[in-house]
């Protein structure tokens, strides 16, 4: 789980989140791992992968690589650049449930030379939250459904993949990528 949830920072397609998720179910339903020691680790992966970042984003910057100038990355980097300097605590607490934002915001974090200081606590303190929540979500499902952890593993599975479907769609909406609503109405004849 740790490795995977430390690959999360760089590969967003890793899948992190539900190897929390579904060991939080795990420890719920069978009493191993211990629920503290998935959060731990989970926070502590979660907490270097994001330092790793910071770190390259300070000795690399955001422009070197090729795919770090295309039009769409540049987008979620700038995006991610100004709010860092409106509310860097409520930035990485947001990034760190949103896959992509999570990548951008601690690359521009480092690459914008927030101060080691001010983003290592922050950053612990959010990975920490993070994992809690998501081992939480595992552990709720398991102590509600019976069947032991060959019910609760895949549910979990299947709720931690929603939860992160639902926080994408409201943040593409947030963006204006996405209509409120669609009621299927075609020409309104105006």
């Amino acid at each position: 789980m740790s490795l995977l949830v430390l690959g999360d920072a760089f590969v967003v397609v890793i899948p992190g989140e539900i190897a929390v998720t579904a060991l939080g179910a795990l420890a719920v339903a069978t009493g191993s791992p211990p629920l503290w020691a998935v959060v731990l680790c989970a926070a502590a992966a979660a907490a270097v992968g994001d330092a790793c970042c910071y770190l390259i984003g300070r000795l690399v910057g955001t422009r070197r690589w090729r795919w770090m100038r295309a039009p769409r990355v540049r987008q979620a980097l700038d995006g991610a650049r100004r709010r860092l300097d409106r509310g860097a605590a409520t930035v990485l607490f947001t990034a760190r449930f949103v896959p992509f934002a999570r990548l951008a915001v601690n690359l521009v974090a480092g690459a914008s030379h927030v101060r080691p200081l001010r983003y290592f606590p922050l950053v612990v303190v959010a990975a920490t939250g993070w994992a809690v929540y998501q081992a939480a979500v595992g552990a709720l499902i398991a102590a509600v459904l019976p069947g032991g952890p060959l019910v609760a593993v895949p549910v979990s599975i299947v709720v931690a993949v929603a939860l992160g479907l639902a926080v994408d769609r409201v943040a593409a909406r947030r963006r204006g990528r996405l209509p409120a609503r669609d009621d299927g109405a075609l020409g309104s004849g105006a």
